[in-house]
């Protein structure tokens, strides 16, 4: 077994096999929703403020968790990579760009980036953002995959992006080989 983690889920989402069998770890958000699933806050309304306060007041649980493992493995941020899915998303963007130091790589499924007005271009760490949205998303509409591809840009955060024909609030096979492959690419440049 390899000693990297490199797959962080912080949302519910379907397991990624890295070619290594790296183990995969992945926090349980906290309260359990009414469609068999957990969230990390309650997504009572999804106006941009109660977004981004959401999103900061789970922050802390996840950084906490982050460090813990980064520490019981003896790693560091470059060698994480953070995955999510919906919320799950919202939280890798929301933790993985205000780390510390940078991490590997995020990966976002179907998701949001609930604000920027904290983050100045000069102080960001800029790990390279992989963005999955599909067309027919009824939950979160693809335009939120081109507004954050837009701010992440003017953070000058490299920032790739792929738009899955037809696909719903889900993650598609061509999206899980698109994320094994962002993240494996990232770990190498890492490690050259």
């Amino acid at each position: 077994m390899a000693t990297e983690i490199e797959f962080a889920w912080v949302g519910h989402a379907p397991p990624m096999r890295s070619p290594q069998s790296t183990p995969e770890i992945t926090p349980r958000a906290r309260t359990l929703t009414g469609y068999a699933g957990f969230q990390w806050w309650a997504l009572s309304s999804i106006a941009p403020q109660a977004l981004v306060a959401g999103a900061a007041a789970a922050a802390p649980a996840i950084d906490d968790f982050i460090d813990r493992k980064l520490k019981e493995y003896g790693l560091t941020e470059a060698d994480l990579a953070i995955v999510g899915f919906s919320q799950g998303t919202m939280m890798a963007l929301q933790v993985g760009l205000r780390r510390p130091r940078p991490v590997a790589a995020i990966v976002g499924y179907a998701g949001v980036l609930t604000g920027t007005a904290d983050l100045r271009q000069d102080k960001v760490p800029k790990p390279p953002v992989l963005l999955v949205h599909g067309t027919a998303d009824p939950v979160v509409p693809v335009a939120a995959l081109h507004a954050a591809e837009g701010d992440l840009q003017r953070l000058g955060v490299q920032v790739t992006t792929h738009i899955s024909a037809g696909i719903g609030h889900t993650v598609d096979p061509a999206g899980l080989r698109l994320g094994l492959g962002f993240v494996s690419t990232a770990f190498s440049a890492r490690k050259s």
